[in-house]
């Protein structure tokens, strides 16, 4: 039987999403047996995290500086900005590599099962980032939901009146995806987008 003290570590592990008690306790006896190699380095990088984390004035990405460093990269393009539902959405768009432009996060999507209301997110910052000029076109990177969807329509009509670009990304078939698995939502938005071939 573990302590109360190990117990609690894997309680608290057993709350991270992708992780259940077993999981935990896997993870937690690893870090003990490894204690000078895994856990103690665990240890120092939580608590500089924890000391440093702030969340971005400009985007709303979680960062250890405000602004963040892809608000602070003078690399990116500063015409472009690209708006996701949260951190995570700007975190995956990050790792392709693909978006050289600017984010912007809405901390959520509009969702009336949920209460989540505009005014529970960042539009209003939205609006005022494009306000102050310098964009030139905004992508919408809503997710393929229908709150997402609507988040995306929100935001379409709110931007209405500013001379940028409205882009959204584009939904349907993935590749290496078999028809036969997709659901009928995928296979109606790839039929809706389809175009020529070259």
């Amino acid at each position: 039987m573990a302590s109360p003290e190990i117990e609690a570590l894997t309680q608290a592990l057993a709350r991270l999403p992708g992780l259940g008690p077993r999981s935990a306790r896997r993870a937690v006896l690893h870090l003990l047996k490894k204690r000078e190699t895994a856990l103690t380095p665990l240890l120092r990088a939580l608590e500089t995290v924890s000391t440093r984390l702030s969340t971005c004035s400009t985007c709303g990405n979680v960062d250890t500086s405000d602004p963040c460093a892809i608000c602070a990269d003078p690399r990116r393009d500063q015409r472009s900005l690209c708006v996701v539902e949260e951190v995570a959405d700007l975190w995956a768009l990050e790792r392709s590599r693909l978006f050289p432009g600017r984010f912007h996060v809405l901390g959520g999507r509009l969702s009336a099962l949920e209460g989540v209301r505009p005014e529970d997110l960042s539009v209003d910052r939205l609006v005022a980032r494009l306000s102050a000029g310098g964009i030139d076109e905004v992508v919408l990177a809503t997710n393929a939901t229908l709150e997402g969807q609507t988040t995306a329509h929100y935001i379409a009509e709110r931007l209405e009146g500013f001379p940028v670009r409205l882009t959204r990304l584009a939904h349907g078939l993935p590749v290496g995806g078999e028809l036969d698995y997709l659901d009928e939502g995928t296979l109606a938005q790839a039929l809706r987008a389809r175009r020529p071939i070259d």
